[in-house]
């Protein structure tokens, strides 16, 4: 249920209010445990409704961990009841448009907000300029203000840190260790400059009482497999091939034959099937898989949830759930 915002005398904290005021209800709390909150559970680049592009939230308490920001990413964030002001990091898996579309409202947000307190993104090799850009963006912006004489403009970028990840770093902070690995999201030649530069990251969370695997968006990869042994929740993409095909033939009719070509080779090659799924999960050993980033299909389609849960588990024989957003694990 949505409240009416009064009428405050400071812009911001109209904004404040509203954004605040305007939440779901949060759930109850276990302030020293984290959350996985799917955000957003669909595969881009084209929209689904129902579904935001690929976001999840790793939260506890006051804090909150951004783990790759989608469309609707922010909104998600105060939709899951959580304060934005509590984010301390943000987790970039790889440069695609789905999968950091919704940054740009993550520090526009911040902006208008003034909250500006320390903020640190960690993404793939070009993560540092991408934000700098975005950064740059905003200062007319920030310059404007809210257009009241005297009002004194903020830097957007006060309070950011960039740190560009290589494979097998780990991260410890705030009672998370975060490993990095990366994976098969691009075919680049071994040793290319492509490949050196090019990056998609899976990411491993060891938290205090269990270990959640993201696989980001990924082919079938012995480094995932790795990644993943014996972890508590696998949290990986799918791809419904048939589904894309039909999408594609509805939506890339001004696309080239060649670029047809290449799309179709990244989505068959760059992806995880559900049969990739079983397999992988199996391998690893985990105890339960957790769907997102669906691509392809109905998104709306329960009888499509349970035929991939069921493929899944032919060969993989935990707990498998096909997640929506705003969901908690």
């Amino acid at each position: 249920m949505f409240t009416r915002c009064p009428k405050l005398s400071s812009v911001a904290a109209v904004i404040v209010f509203c954004l605040m005021s305007n939440a779901r209800a949060a759930p109850a709390k276990e302030t020293g445990r984290y959350e996985w909150v799917t955000l957003g559970t669909a595969g881009g680049p084209v929209a689904q409704p129902g579904r935001n592009e690929p976001a999840n939230l790793v939260v506890r308490g006051g804090e909150a961990h951004l783990v790759d920001a989608g469309d609707g990413a922010m909104t998600a964030v105060v939709e899951a009841g959580t304060d934005y002001r509590a984010l301390r990091s943000v987790w970039i898996s790889h440069i695609h448009f789905d999968h950091l579309g919704g940054l740009y409202a993550v520090l526009g947000l911040r902006l208008q907000t003034r909250a500006v307190g320390p903020l640190s993104i960690y993404g793939p090799p070009g993560m540092r300029e991408i934000v700098n850009g975005l950064l740059a963006a905003m200062r007319p912006s920030a310059r404007s203000g809210f257009g009241v004489p005297g009002e004194v403009a903020i830097d957007p970028a006060a309070g950011i840190t960039v740190v560009e990840l290589k494979d097998g770093d780990i991260i410890e902070r705030d009672g998370l260790k975060v490993t990095i690995a990366a994976n098969s999201h691009y075919s680049f030649a071994e040793g290319s400059a492509e490949e050196k530069y090019f990056r998609s990251y899976s990411f491993r969370f060891d938290l205090a009482d269990r270990s959640i695997v993201y696989t980001g968006d990924t082919g079938p990869s012995d480094k995932v497999i790795n990644l993943a042994r014996g972890a508590d929740l696998l949290v990986t993409e799918m791809v419904d091939l048939d589904g894309i095909k039909a999408t594609m033939t509805r939506y890339a009719k001004h696309m080239s034959a060649k670029e047809i070509d290449v799309a179709t080779q990244h989505l068959t090659s760059h992806h995880l099937t559900t049969a990739d799924i079983s397999a992988m999960a199996a391998r690893a050993g985990v105890k339960a898989v957790v769907v997102t980033h669906i691509a392809g299909g109905n998104s709306k389609d329960a009888y499509a949830s349970d035929r991939y849960a069921a493929e899944i588990g032919k060969t993989f024989r935990g707990p498998v759930h096909i997640a929506k957003d705003l969901e908690r694990f």
